[in-house]
């Protein structure tokens, strides 16, 4: 399943690297959403909705390993017919007038550049939103605490004092000193999060609207600072390449196969496995987007069924 926007050549156009990078957080809110129309009868599923971050970066764990191990690009990358490529500058010189003139190669990413890859698509936003979480928690501590007084703010997370009598006296104040230790060291780390995070946020933001308008202007092949860093560029795939991917799959695939050990009974059980694996992991892209699409045209239904 492939979304094709246009433009020729190798180089993608600006706004198939938007779409492709938009990706993620229009799938994000729209499992979101149908989780929670679907959890107002089936109340099992707060339960993955308190804990929304770590669902989706774990799904999203999955999906960009599985594509960046298989296609070399990342999940939304290979909707849209891209491939990331690993950038080499090769400087050469001409002896008669003693210009440089450096030429690009492209090659296929190495290991390494696979695990930062995953490591930039899922733990970085996931972290990311854990800061983005803590700075409204506090921002919404203080402003109580600014209308209603330093008082009462946070006073359940102090600890509390009970006469129990002289003998456990000294155990419930050794406790009560050492929670409000950590207490305290819990507040200065969220305030301290709550002071830089606006500028590290403000930060990011700047690089990636610098870096997507040089893209813009065809003045680096970077769209990103994050694949700045990791020395990758991320090209439109030739239909050879579409077309070879289907059999780097299967030679992947049948390498694992023999890599299998034990009795032949166990060996059975881990091939039936592995394929429940692989057709899930083949019809996950196209899955995951057919039913964001199907549930957004019958949206209206279920909101009066439920």
């Amino acid at each position: 399943m492939l979304f094709q926007v246009g433009g020729q050549g190798t180089r993608p156009t600006f706004f198939e690297m938007a779409a492709a990078q938009q990706l993620p957080a229009s799938l994000r809110a729209a499992l979101t959403y149908s989780l929670g129309v679907f959890a107002l009868r089936r109340p099992f599923l707060h339960k993955v909705l308190d804990y929304d971050d770590e669902f989706f970066a774990l799904l999203m764990m999955v999906l960009e390993s599985h594509s960046l191990r298989t296609t070399d690009a990342s999940f939304s990358e290979s909707l849209y017919g891209l491939r990331r490529r690993a950038v080499k500058i090769i400087h050469k010189k001409h002896s008669s007038n003693m210009e440089s003139n450096d030429k690009i190669h492209h090659s296929g990413l190495e290991k390494h550049q696979k695990v930062a890859s995953v490591a930039f698509l899922v733990i970085l936003p996931y972290i990311k939103s854990k800061l983005h979480y803590i700075y409204n928690k506090e921002r919404e501590a203080r402003l109580q605490a600014s209308l209603w007084g330093h008082d009462d703010a946070r006073f359940d997370d102090t600890g509390f004092v009970l006469d129990q009598g002289e003998s456990s006296h000294s155990q419930i104040e050794a406790s009560s000193v050492e929670g409000s230790r950590m207490t305290h060291l819990k507040k200065r780390i969220m305030e301290i999060i709550a002071c830089c995070y606006p500028w590290i946020h403000a930060t990011n933001e700047g690089l990636s609207f610098a870096y997507q308008l040089l893209y813009l202007l065809d003045a680096t092949g970077f769209y990103s600072p994050d694949l700045h860093a990791l020395g990758i560029h991320v090209c439109r795939a030739t239909g050879q390449e579409l077309m070879d991917s289907s059999s780097r799959i299967s030679r992947i695939r049948s390498r694992e196969l023999e890599r299998l050990r034990g009795p032949l009974w166990l060996k059975a059980v881990q091939r039936v496995l592995l394929s429940c694996v692989y057709t899930t992991l083949d019809y996950a892209q196209t899955g995951l987007i057919a039913a964001v699409f199907f549930f957004k045209v019958s949206r209206p239904y279920l909101l009066l069924k439920f």
